[in-house]
């Protein structure tokens, strides 16, 4: 699908380009132009149909020629005497970090090698997480619709010195569901989403992953409103010191320009962070993250919730009470940890099937064909249940396998074998740092 997100892309750009071009605004509908050949070249190289590689040729043709007219007419108008300063002025515009650069920098192999390398980290398909099935966390949801959601849909409230958020740092526990809230608010947002790791920034040549970083923060500013989602930041970030590496001070540096820096407009930029270890950041990073949101151990009630979502609509005999037993017992669990509870559970009718030795038949519904019910399936029984049929698995065809449904003691029974994976020790010092630095999510 990879292709199909690079031609909707092109096609985004062509119509900008297309309405700047009617308006007359040459330079930029140049720049719109060029931007979007790239990536109609991009969809090309992944396109496996011969008729839609011929459709997308013709367009690169069509719009290449009108970009080269463009371009003869800005080259004239440079060199048209007293328009000459005027037109250099507004080819220096499209740069929008503030250091000025002519639209050929656009023409530049280096440049687009990066903005290549940056292209996959644009997530185009949307995750498909709704705020609804984050189960609690309902401060850091605020939060994030205050910081992304309503300054999109109604601009008019963030006017003069009421501004949102340009960074908002999500930390806590591992397997609290920090990664997921980003997907949320990937899928819910109208915006530009960046998912970025160290992989997509760091790289082995001298001066060159500071140069990926600028250039994420300026692709990030042509195609706002944008969010820049940085998972594990630490690692990119971690406190500066005298025994580190030049290329990773040098990172640091450049995050620290481009997130805050003497010349740089962030405006419709959320920058969007999560870490585990929230007291390894550089104390400069931690300030930029305007907003600090802890997001804790899931409490009760979330972790109510979280047992139903996990199980979402697998056959089941459990009722709301079993649930909220499941609950009160899962405290300290994070919700990762109740998610592998909840799939060794699901497993457990798997392992009944494996290892019984008796069989009894039961009426149900064929799997193949959920209308049609039949009274000779198959379900693992006990030696002594009444119809007990000694057999295996491997003698049970598997059209007339039926499905144990999960029952509360195969919860209990994986509940008592997972262990959480949160210390006391990791959460007191989570709750130092809140204490000191950060809020409650």
């Amino acid at each position: 699908m990879a292709d199909c997100n690079f031609l909707q892309k092109a096609i985004d750009l062509v119509t900008k380009a297309t309405e700047e071009d009617n308006k007359k605004n040459f330079e930029e509908a140049f720049r719109l132009y060029q931007h979007s050949l790239e990536y109609f070249m991009t969809a090309l190289k992944y396109e496996r149909n011969d008729r839609c590689k011929q459709s997308i040729r013709e367009k690169c043709e069509q719009y290449l020629e009108r970009a080269e007219k463009i371009k003869k007419h800005i080259d004239s108008t440079k060199n048209g005497g007293s328009d000459k300063k005027k037109a250099v002025a507004a080819g220096s515009a499209p740069s929008k970090n503030g250091t000025g650069g002519d639209d050929d920098d656009d023409e530049d192999p280096e440049k687009k090698k990066m903005r290549g390398a940056l292209a996959g980290a644009i997530v185009s398909e949307k995750p498909n997480v709704k705020w609804d099935d984050v189960a609690g966390l309902e401060q850091a949801k605020e939060a994030l619709k205050e910081a992304v959601i309503l300054p999109i849909k109604f601009p008019q409230l963030f006017t003069g010195k009421r501004t949102p958020w340009r960074g908002i740092l999500l930390y806590g526990p591992p397997g609290t569901g920090k990664s997921y809230l980003a997907k949320a608010v990937a899928t819910e947002a109208q915006a530009t989403f960046f998912s970025i790791s160290s992989s997509d920034l760091v790289s082995k040549w001298l001066g060159e992953s500071e140069k990926l970083v600028k250039q994420l923060f300026e692709m990030a500013r042509e195609n706002k409103p944008a969010i820049i989602f940085i998972d594990e930041v630490d690692s990119l970030c971690s406190s500066r010191s005298d025994n580190e590496s030049e290329s990773a001070r040098r990172i640091k540096t450049e995050f620290l320009v481009q997130m805050n820096g003497v010349g740089v407009d962030n405006d419709k930029v959320l920058v969007l962070g999560a870490t585990n270890i929230p007291w390894a950041l550089d104390a400069a990073i931690r300030r930029r993250f305007e907003k600090r949101i802890y997001i804790p151990l899931p409490e009760f009630p979330a972790r109510v919730k979280m047992f139903q979502l996990h199980l979402g609509n697998t056959p089941h005999s459990m009722v709301p009470q079993d649930f909220q037993e499941l609950g009160r017992m899962a405290e300290g669990y994070s919700g990762a940890d109740i998610g592998i509870v909840v799939r060794d559970a699901l497993m457990q009718p798997v392992r009944k099937v494996q290892t019984a030795t008796h069989f009894k038949r039961v009426r149900g519904r064929l799997p193949s064909n959920p209308d049609v019910e039949v009274h000779d399936l198959l379900s693992p029984c006990s030696p002594g249940d009444p119809g007990a049929i000694e057999m295996s698995w491997i003698d049970v065809p598997s059209e007339k396998l039926f499905e144990p449904i999960v029952q509360k003691n195969d919860m209990l029974r994986s509940l008592a074998s997972v262990k959480p994976t949160v210390g006391e020790k990791d959460l007191e010092k989570q709750i130092e740092f809140t204490n000191e630095f950060g809020q409650e999510g």
